[in-house]
């Protein structure tokens, strides 16, 4: 069986990796489950003129690979520790949704995705993309660090001399894949060529 994934987006700048993140997971075979909140849906829109969450909207095609929840749907399966993933990733992930997590609300699909992720002992990936941080942030990614999630900022580094915008976004994004065991090609490991 493909892995299976979950990705949440939500209001934090930064959609053009979320956009980056689910192409190159599909891509891969890896089976995606998209949830997205109000805010995410307006950050898609402001920041990369995407209208709708969709397959078509988000990855240029039809592909089967994505699979897009409702964001006020606690009924999905989603919602339950019997679905099983190989983890989830928040990205970008907002102060208010780190601070959701941190208290471990379920009051939406991605809180309590995330909630099922961790209860599970399964991967979660929580990337922040927001700065300065405040001791709040500071102690609600801890709190989450402490029952076994992963916080990855959104910050590329600089040691593969990257040339284009396009390179900053796919070092993160290859963080990310590295985090959830997917294949890439992206050039990321510092003294490694890409494959």
């Amino acid at each position: 069986m493909s892995k299976r994934i979950v990705v949440a987006i939500t209001g934090a700048s930064g959609a053009v990796y979320a956009q980056q993140l689910l192409q190159r997971l599909t891509s891969s075979g890896v089976e995606v489950h998209l949830v997205c909140s109000p805010y995410g849906q307006r950050l898609l829109a402001d920041e990369l003129g995407i209208t709708g969450v969709s397959t078509e909207a988000l990855l240029g095609n039809a592909s089967q690979q994505l699979i897009v929840h409702s964001y006020r749907d606690l009924g999905s399966k989603l919602a339950s520790g019997s679905f099983q993933t190989d983890g989830m990733i928040v990205c970008p992930a907002s102060s208010n949704t780190l601070g959701a997590i941190a208290a471990g609300l379920g009051d939406n699909l991605i809180t309590r995705a995330a909630a099922v992720t961790l209860k599970e002992a399964r991967r979660l990936i929580v990337v922040p993309r927001e700065m300065p941080w405040s001791q709040i942030e500071l102690r609600n990614a801890l709190r989450i660090s402490e029952a076994g999630g992963v916080i990855c900022p959104a910050a590329p580094g600089f040691y593969m001399l990257p040339k284009s915008i396009d390179d900053l976004v796919d070092f993160v994004v290859g963080k990310l894949l590295d985090l959830v065991g997917v294949e890439h090609s992206l050039n990321t490991r510092w003294g490694e060529l890409p494959k």
